[in-house]
């Protein structure tokens, strides 16, 4: 029934000898009394808690079946660097559970029995050698083939711990974020002269992942906003000298100049600096309608493209970038800024950092310097907050009308929901899943607005914060590194991390 009866009672006798003694008492526990000891009791070493863990295991197993025990036990277990198989994946060798290669498996189900004396690097010989008693026992058990087993123990011991990825790529907000922290720290002349060598935390394929992925999403917005019209028009005599003497736009990489020479009913002939041409077919043109702002200073988008010329005229210059051979689309350097942060979770280090749309246009650094209130995403902390005072997702709050004082001749304050509705009883769950407006600022209420800026300063999203009942709602400006950092220590189990770029 989960419980080792023979185990605790040599336990037992041992630990009135220990105690007898003065010495730490030992245990002796099943995985379902693990499972016990990790979600609900706690560590403490005593008789007690070991009588406690087997009524609780005893319970456990009248409630879950040996697999749902299992998984509970694997998704807690403590893995060197990482607490639960899953995460342990990631850690080990950056990938999901699915991905994981026979040996690569067989690793980490040899680290519960004592992941530190099996460390890939420090102890390589002994990891192997343990990893290879794991294949052995799956092949007893007819989980591989001896032959999958015998091919899976030929394979190295390779892990993130290893030597990193190499190869190039362009990283420039990163670059300069370390730059700074080096200059900060050291001064710059060792930083130009000392001969300093820096090993960064930039993982080189997810900083072109997040390049590729980040200006995609920004010109996809960019674009919901119409077209702002093209560089200038030139007349086209020696229209090649033009594209080579045109002030070149910043932040025009990757697309190219071009000059429009024709318009015909179907297409745009463009000619470029090297003397080319191409055209531009007017499907590619059907999302330029043209960006127009109200007299408030509001954007909107002007009407549907119907022809090349509700877009393009003779001698416009553009930017454009290739579709296939002698066929371009029709290109706009995105006014709207955003940033991107990839960490590290489990050990703070920023593994991808874009600063904005381009370096060259502006090397002001969105995701470390600008302050931008989270909005709704802090309301994780007032949840959180919640849960630590012993609240749980299926405690009732009310979604209903709320109105506070914020200060004497300021009037008060009364948030409502986005749907302009209040949903009256909701548990946590649904309050939070729905983001609820008034709901959370109830729960505020109850919980006290302190205790709710004391988690977020604890998890990293702020170094301070005064508190003021707006801020549950995201008012509190912080910069996306931090919020990532704050993130990043709930994804951890509760441990932070602080964020590093090498």
């Amino acid at each position: 029934q989960g419980i080792d009866a023979s185990s605790i009672i040599r336990a037992f006798l041992s630990n009135i000898k220990n105690f007898l003694q003065g010495k730490r008492p030992q245990g002796a526990s099943t995985i379902t009394q693990q499972v016990a000891k990790n979600f609900l009791i706690g560590n403490e070493v005593s008789i007690a808690r070991k009588i406690k863990e087997a009524i609780l295991a005893f319970r456990l197993e009248k409630t879950f079946n040996k697999e749902k025990i299992l998984e509970l036990y694997l998704n807690e277990i403590y893995l060197g660097g990482a607490y639960g198989v899953g995460a342990a994946a990631v850690h080990y060798f950056n990938k999901s559970l699915d991905e994981l290669t026979i040996s690569e498996a067989a690793y980490l189900a040899a680290l519960p029995k004592a992941p530190n004396s099996y460390h890939p690097i420090r102890h390589a010989e002994r990891a192997i050698a343990r990893r290879n008693w794991v294949i052995d026992r799956m092949i007893e058990n007819g989980i591989v083939t001896f032959k999958q087993g015998q091919q899976a123990k030929e394979d190295p011991l390779k892990t993130n711990f290893h030597n990193p990825q190499s190869g190039n790529v362009t990283a420039d907000f990163f670059a300069e974020e370390v730059r700074r922290d080096i200059v900060s720290r050291f001064g710059l002349t060792e930083l130009y002269k000392g001969g300093l060598t820096v090993k960064t935390t930039l993982d080189p394929k997810l900083q072109s992942i997040a390049d590729d992925v980040f200006r995609k999403a920004l010109i996809t917005y960019d674009r919901r906003y119409g077209w702002r019209g093209a560089f200038g028009n030139h007349s086209l005599e020696n229209w090649q000298d033009t594209l080579t003497n045109f002030k070149r736009p910043r932040g025009l990489s990757p697309f190219l100049l071009a000059i429009v020479l024709e318009v015909t009913k179907e297409s745009a002939l463009i000619g470029l600096k090297d003397g080319t041409t191409g055209k531009i077919p007017l499907k590619e043109l059907l999302w330029a309608r043209p960006h127009l702002v109200t007299k408030e200073g509001h954007p909107y988008v002007g009407p549907v493209v119907k022809k090349i010329s509700d877009v393009l005229k003779v001698g416009d210059i553009i930017a454009v970038s290739p579709l296939d051979e002698k066929v371009f689309s029709l290109q706009q350097i995105p006014d709207v800024g955003g940033a991107l942060v990839a960490m590290d979770p489990h050990t703070g280090k920023v593994l991808a950092m874009v600063g904005g749309y381009s370096f060259e246009k502006s090397e002001f650094n969105r995701a470390t310097q600008a302050l931008r209130q989270p909005g709704s995403t802090f309301k994780v902390f007032a949840y959180l907050t919640a849960l630590e005072k012993g609240l749980n997702t299926t405690t009732h709050i009310m979604d209903i009308p709320v109105e506070i004082d914020i200060g004497w001749g300021l009037g008060k304050w009364s948030p409502k929901n986005i749907s302009k509705k209040f949903y009256g009883e909701v548990t946590l769950r649904r309050a939070f899943e729905r983001s609820y407006n008034a709901s959370t600022v109830q729960l505020a209420k109850a919980l006290g607005i302190q205790d709710i800026v004391n988690c977020a300063i604890r998890l990293g999203a702020y170094d301070n914060l005064a508190p003021q009942w707006a801020m549950v709602l995201g008012t509190g400006e912080t910069t996306l590194l931090k919020l990532t950092t704050a993130f990043s220590t709930i994804a951890n189990g509760g441990k932070k991390n602080n964020s590093c770029f090498h």
